[in-house]
């Protein structure tokens, strides 16, 4: 999901180029070379300039907007190994997407690999398992899982892929009974530097496998996960819009209530500014509402409802229903946006929240604040979430107790206002905050310095380690790269 420049000091914000210096980064490549991969590969090869590569490379958060040298619409393991051979071969670096939703910058002079292609998906009811390929959403997942009484450790959103979330951690609406979706990881394949289709588990090149597991990108091209399925038949589960004049209320109110909960309960709230539009409807319309998300996978659903009622009766309700649902109907919960948009956003760690500190954020992003941010969030970690699994892996953020994350338009107009603001925003809870990040809400960074101090002391200079034996040259660096 992640893709950069190749050396350290091009881990730095997006910026937007003019076309002159977009093709200044492009390296010329010989047609007859090109033609050589078209041969190589089953899927489609598009060089810059050619019709059809813009849609290749295309993202969900169009705020990025890549120009690769070389783009390959990878459709198996194999095409992937002949790529990076190639690649490798050709001096490039090398870029993966699938669907698109956390590029971290223009990818440009690369040779993007696209994985949306590679749909195999196989679920095991008897194992309690499933494996997929580099490009299946989440949502095959959900939906094909129920199923059999199944639920995978999806996040937010089921429109997002599998392995890439699942590379970063994956927070989900289960993570505080079952903890992030990689500690379910039983086995990664994977396309190393030298074009090697490794098979990687506890054990089989166990150092590796615990690398991928958290250090997202750095490694290769992972090309499919088998991962654990959980027992599950539905929730108690939704959200609720309360009217932002009670904003102050309402998060005194979770910071009150939260704590308290089981970890069968994962829940989070988030101080919203929604447009004036159609698709917005009518009572939270132009206006900032606060939503409350909540997720209780216990089997008692009259627990699930008699622990959400005193937040129910926190605020004035504008809109909202948390009540049973199935498995396969998550994104009701948080409501993620849809379609394409262009997005910057910055994430850290709370290791707690006092009334201070609610204070200081209803005081920088309260609906008095004329603030261009589109959402202002608190999740609440904890549980299995702070605990390693029985196979360890690299994935950081198990020291804090809540997530605060901040999302903004990533349009050209505020390039410089949104990032300020949303830097300020996360600035005003400092005091609180916790060691480390969550790579997944890591965001926009300022350098490498600031992807390493994600990690836990000692786990970054492991990941380095590990960096520097399977990928010497760098040709997996654009992402948060080591």
């Amino acid at each position: 999901m992640s893709l950069t420049e190749r050396s350290h000091e091009l881990e730095q914000p997006v910026v937007l180029l003019d076309a002159a210096a977009v093709d200044s980064l492009v390296p010329a490549i010989p047609a007859a070379d090109v033609d050589r991969l078209r041969g190589l590969v089953h899927g489609p090869v598009y060089a810059a300039g050619d019709d059809g590569l813009a849609a290749e490379v295309a993202t969900w958060n169009v705020a990025v907007q890549h120009t690769p040298a070389i783009a390959v619409g990878a459709t198996c393991a194999a095409d992937v190994a002949a790529a990076v051979s190639w690649a490798v071969a050709h001096g490039l670096g090398v870029a993966v997407q699938a669907t698109g939703h956390g590029p971290v910058r223009n990818a440009a002079g690369s040779m993007m690999i696209t994985t949306r292609r590679m749909q195999g998906m196989v679920i095991d009811p008897e194992r309690r398992t499933v494996r997929v390929e580099a490009g299946v959403r989440w949502r095959r997942v959900m939906e094909a899982a129920a199923e059999f009484g199944l639920a995978g450790l999806c996040g937010s959103s089921s429109d997002v892929g599998v392995v890439g979330y699942t590379l970063g951690g994956g927070l989900g609406s289960l993570g505080r009974k079952h903890g992030f979706a990689a500690d379910h990881v039983r086995a990664v394949e994977i396309v190393t530097a030298d074009g090697r289709q490794r098979l990687l588990s506890a054990d089989s090149e166990p150092e590796l496998f615990w690398a991928v597991r958290g250090g997202k990108g750095n490694f290769g091209v992972v090309t499919a996960l088998e991962m654990d399925l959980v027992p599950l038949t539905g929730l108690h589960a939704g959200g609720i819009f309360f009217a932002g004049e009670d904003t102050a209320a309402v998060l005194h109110a979770f910071r009150r209530w939260s704590p308290t909960l089981p970890e069968e309960v994962s829940t989070s709230i988030a101080i919203l500014r929604l447009p004036d539009a159609e698709f917005v409807p009518p009572p939270l319309r132009g206006r900032t509402a606060v939503h409350l998300r909540y997720a209780y996978s216990g089997t008692d659903a009259d627990e699930g409802e008699r622990l959400v009622a005193p937040m129910k009766a926190a605020g004035r309700v504008l809109l909202g229903f948390i009540g049973p649902i199935r498995t396969d109907e998550t994104d009701s919960i948080h409501m993620d946006p849809v379609d394409p948009m262009p997005s910057w956003e910055k994430g850290q760690l709370l290791g707690e929240l006092t009334e201070e500190g609610i204070d200081a954020l209803v005081a920088v992003a309260g609906p008095q604040a004329q603030i261009p941010l589109i959402m202002v969030e608190l999740r609440l970690m904890g549980g299995a979430l702070a605990r390693q699994p029985r196979v360890p892996n690299a994935v950081p953020g198990r020291d804090g107790a809540w997530s605060m994350l901040v999302l903004g338009p990533g349009v050209p107009e505020l390039a410089e206002v949104v990032p300020a603001v949303g830097r300020g925003v996360l600035g005003a809870l400092a005091p609180w905050r916790a060691r480390g990040s969550m790579i997944n809400f890591l965001g926009d960074v300022s350098g490498p310095e600031e992807v390493a101090a994600a990690y836990p002391p000692g786990v970054h200079e492991r990941l380095a380690a590990v960096k520097a034996a399977v990928d010497p040259g760098r040709t997996f660096s654009f992402g948060h790269a080591f």
